[in-house]
């Protein structure tokens, strides 16, 4: 009988476990159904869409991932060489962004915002990659990452918007308040497979998204933008993991060719997408945030020169940096071991301060090392 009444106390205990389990799932759904920042959810329609666009190597029809082809190790050491604080202890200097640049079909202008919010000016157009307007990237505004740089802009400051560009939906990179914010001065936002889910739950009118998948091009005027592949993922809720599509892009005209690299780890993408492209004339590359445990999704910065060195750079701009804490390394570890690696490679990096627009064919213009004296 002992036994018995044993074996009956654990069952008891493990129904009760089961119920707890249980309950918190089914909260975790009502929140993630009914709070707008979670975003939108991919459905059974949308998954036979994917497959007929995609391919075996990076969607199984349920989940997409990094192709196994493509799995390099690059440099497996992240030896930290700076002894500064997380977040510099003094405001960082920040620049007037000029915009007239966009009026000039043969000229090329990048204003960078901090971390990786970037304006494109190409073509005659604005092309504005992962904006985040807002002071935390976090699915709310009282708690999370805080921003430790001041914004050059804000949005009603900014010109009209041709494109937005999403590279994939983590809080760092895809904001809610953001998007909203954007959505009267934005003609087209372009964005990964799945992405699309998150927005039209924002309230941004389905004709003015497309989604793309990885080789999918996009023809506007006389720019092409190019959905091409990274080493990352997606997820935004719960229960979501890389049931949406994350990216790169590239940009290309009649003149120039440019890289906007998003998130990503070290891979055998970079030589593919060199392979069907060339050389660029500028690459913008996630330069922070590493930390051994998600080595798989963010380069050390010896391995973002590696990567810039074989898409062909002419020039290169460290990203991800300059704005939020997502890491434990000091916040100018990234550009000064991007710096030191470069110079060993002889890659040209423009460093320019935030919101400081950069002329790409005055690149010297922009290779001040701004940040040495800060602390």
């Amino acid at each position: 009988m002992k036994n018995f009444y044993k074996a009956h106390r654990s069952v008891r205990i493990i129904v009760k476990i089961l119920v707890i389990v249980a309950f918190i799932f089914a909260v975790a759904e009502i929140i993630t159904r009914t709070y707008a920042e979670f975003g939108g959810r991919v459905g059974r329609a949308d998954r036979e869409e994917y497959k007929k666009r995609t391919d075996l190597s990076y969607y199984n029809g349920r989940k997409f991932s990094y192709p196994k082809e493509w799995r390099e190790d690059g440099l497996s050491e992240d030896v930290r060489i700076s002894e500064k604080e997380t977040s510099p202890e003094e405001d960082l200097p920040v620049a007037t962004p000029d915009f007239s640049g966009s009026q000039d079909k043969e000229k090329v202008s990048v204003t960078w915002f901090g971390h990786s919010t970037l304006l494109v000016q190409m073509n005659g157009k604005n092309i504005l990659v992962d904006p985040i307007f807002r002071d935390r990237a976090f699915m709310v505004q009282f708690m999370g990452p805080k921003r430790f740089s001041r914004l050059p802009v804000s949005v009603d400051r900014l010109p009209h918007i041709d494109v937005v560009l999403t590279t994939h939906d983590h809080y760092d990179h895809l904001d809610m308040g953001s998007i909203k914010m954007l959505n009267e001065k934005t003609d087209l936002f372009i964005v990964p497979l799945g992405i699309d889910k998150h927005l039209i739950r924002w309230g941004i009118p389905e004709n003015k998204i497309e989604n793309m998948a990885w080789w999918e091009e996009k023809e506007l005027s006389e720019l092409t933008i190019i959905c091409t592949p990274s080493r990352h993922t997606c997820n935004r809720s719960f229960d979501d993991s890389k049931e949406k599509l994350w990216s790169s892009w590239v940009l290309k005209d009649e003149f120039h060719q440019l890289y906007a690299g998003g998130d990503s780890g070290y891979g055998g993408h970079f030589k593919e997408i060199h392979k069907r492209f060339g050389d660029f004339d500028l690459v913008m590359l996630d330069d922070a945030q590493y930390d051994e445990m998600w080595h798989d999704w963010h380069m050390y910065p010896e391995e973002t020169v590696m990567a810039a060195k074989e898409l062909g750079a002419k020039e290169a701009m460290p990203i991800h940096w300059g704005a939020f804490v997502l890491s434990s390394h000091a916040w100018d570890d990234p550009v000064e071991r991007y710096l030191i690696a470069a110079e060993k490679e002889n890659l040209s990096l423009v460093t320019p301060k935030l919101g400081e627009t950069v002329d790409l064919d005055k690149a010297d213009d922009y290779r001040e090392r701004w940040w040495k004296d800060l602390r």
